[in-house]
């Protein structure tokens, strides 16, 4: 009894710790990247300090398209309920 409750609180711990890894191994990854950058740019002192915080604070840009729904819907704007509802309904089984 006391080795099954032991494997239990064992693996509940290693699914908590997991997560915390994975995102400790990514923000390594972000630093490392961040570190190469600023070496290929030969930067050192202060202006590699300065590059290392701005790339580390940056996020990736995001090109996310506007969803099938949402196309639908500003094509769909300034007509009556009706009508807006056959023409979304025909905008979202087009392809």
């Amino acid at each position: 009894m006391s080795k099954l409750l032991s494997l239990g609180v064992l693996s509940l711990a290693a699914m908590v710790a997991m997560p915390a890894a994975a995102a400790e191994n990514k923000q390594n990854t972000k630093m490392s990247e961040c570190q190469s950058q600023a070496g290929a740019k030969n930067l050192a002192g202060k202006d590699r300090q300065n590059f290392v915080n701005q790339c580390l604070k940056a996020t990736p840009a995001t090109t996310k398209a506007p969803s099938k729904m949402a196309e639908c819907n500003a094509k769909t704007k300034g007509m009556s309920k009706a009508d807006a509802s056959k023409a979304r309904s025909e905008c979202m089984k087009s392809g």
